[in-house]
Formats: C-alpha cells, sequence, structure tokens
C-alpha cells in the first residue's frame, strides 16, 4: 500500500463546470474508476472518500464528482461529459476506466454505459460498472424497476448492496442480475439499509467491507482482461 496525491479539478460542462477531485496514486497505474454520488450530498461523501483513497494506495487512480441535479438525464449527461475528460486527459493515459456510483449515482453511470456502448465508437474504454446502492425501486414501490439499463449492458458489473436497503429488495435484485447479459456479482451487506448504516456496526467497519470487495473485483477483472 502506498500514499496518493489529491487533485482538484473543475470539469467543463455545457457553459458550466462540475467540481472534482483525482486521488492519484503514487505508482502509475493503467487503470482509472470515476465515483459520483447519490441524490443527497456530494463527492466528499464518507463512502466514497474512503473508496477514493483506498483504491488511490493500492494504485488504481480515483476521480469523484459532484453533480447536484436530480433529473436522471442530467446526471448521466453530466457523468458522460467526466468520462470524455478523463479519456482525453494528457495528464493520464488510461488503458481502462471503471464507472462507480452510490444510489442515484450509479443509475447515472449505468446509463453511460448502456449510451456509449449503443454508440458506433465503442472502444472498450469503460471497462466496468460498479452499483453501491443501486436503487432498484423506490420505498414500497417494487412493482416499478429501474433496471432498463442494466439489462442492456455487457461489460462486468458489480453491485453492493445492503440486505435491508429498502430501495432494492434482494430477490429483486438477483432476479434482474439474473437476466443480466454482463457478467455480475452482487456482494449483500449483511444488515445494511440504503445508507450501508447496520445497526451496532462501526460504520469504518462497514466501509472496509465495501472497500475490499470492491478492489478485489477489480483486480479479477483487470487480470482477466490482460491475462
Amino acid at each position: 500500500m502506498s500514499g496518493h496525491a489529491e487533485v482538484r479539478v473543475k470539469i467543463p460542462f455545457g457553459n458550466k463546470y462540475l467540481d472534482a477531485i483525482f486521488s492519484v496514486p503514487q505508482k502509475k497505474l493503467r487503470y482509472g474508476m470515476i465515483l459520483t454520488h447519490g441524490a443527497g450530498g456530494d463527492m466528499n461523501f464518507p463512502h466514497l472518500v474512503s473508496l477514493a483513497t483506498y483504491l488511490a494506495s493500492y494504485g488504481i487512480l480515483c476521480l469523484r464528482f459532484t453533480c447536484k441535479g436530480l433529473n436522471i438525464a442530467y446526471r448521466t449527461k453530466a457523468y458522460k461529459a467526466v468520462v470524455e475528460y478523463l479519456k482525453f486527459s494528457g495528464d493520464y493515459k488510461l488503458s481502462g476506466v471503471f464507472l462507480a456510483g452510490r444510489s442515484m449515482g450509479s443509475r447515472a453511470a449505468a446509463s453511460v454505459i448502456r449510451q456509449l456502448s449503443q454508440d458506433d465508437d465503442d472502444d472498450g474504454f469503460i471497462q466496468g460498472l460498479v452499483c453501491l446502492s443501486y436503487p432498484l425501486h423506490r420505498p414500497k414501490l417494487q412493482s416499478k424497476l429501474r433496471d432498463e439499463d442494466l439489462l442492456f449492458i455487457r461489460c462486468p458489473v458489480l453491485f453492493v448492496s445492503g440486505s435491508a436497503d429498502e430501495m432494492c429488495e434482494k430477490k429483486l435484485l438477483e432476479g434482474v442480475a439474473s437476466k443480466m447479459k454482463a457478467p455480475k456479482k452482487i456482494h449483500w451487506i449483511d444488515k445494511a439499509n440504503h445508507g450501508m448504516a447496520v445497526k451496532g456496526r462501526a460504520e469504518d467497519d462497514v466501509m472496509e467491507e465495501i472497500n475490499t470487495q470492491v478492489f478485489s473485483w477489480l483486480r479479477e477483472n483487470i487480470e482477466v482482461e490482460h491475462k
């Protein structure tokens, strides 16, 4: 494990800018991850900071950004602008990137991957998707699933969800996963709610579990790609 540097940037988005922070590993590695928050909060949401710090210490470049819009189409557009920014960044020449988000942020990431995979210029830059607390349905509204983007995705997908998440019933996510064409894995955080809180368990302990799961999945997928 080694240290990393934090670099603040402003990413052009239409006629404004998105606030973002790079967590840059000391050793240059070829892969990166983009992270964004849910409907509330921003890029400094503790779980995102913890994950970015952890991954950067193991050599994965992380770029987390803030986008406050509550409209999913707007959030998706912003996420796409961040992907383009990183792809053409002269400072960090990456072989590939993983898209990740928490709650609404993971919906935006899934939507970006679906859109880009339907474009003719899909060049394999996006290596996979990480969904933290994917909001599969509204609380108590299990009949309307937000699964349309997931069913079109082909790259590997990791879901990390709480088994007591009121916006992602266990059986329903497992049902959607079984219909997905993509290689997928679900890691359930036992008794965690949508905010990943577990009664009687320290937040740091839960974050450690999330971080190690995400990193080991990333490592498997990077290794498979380059065996």
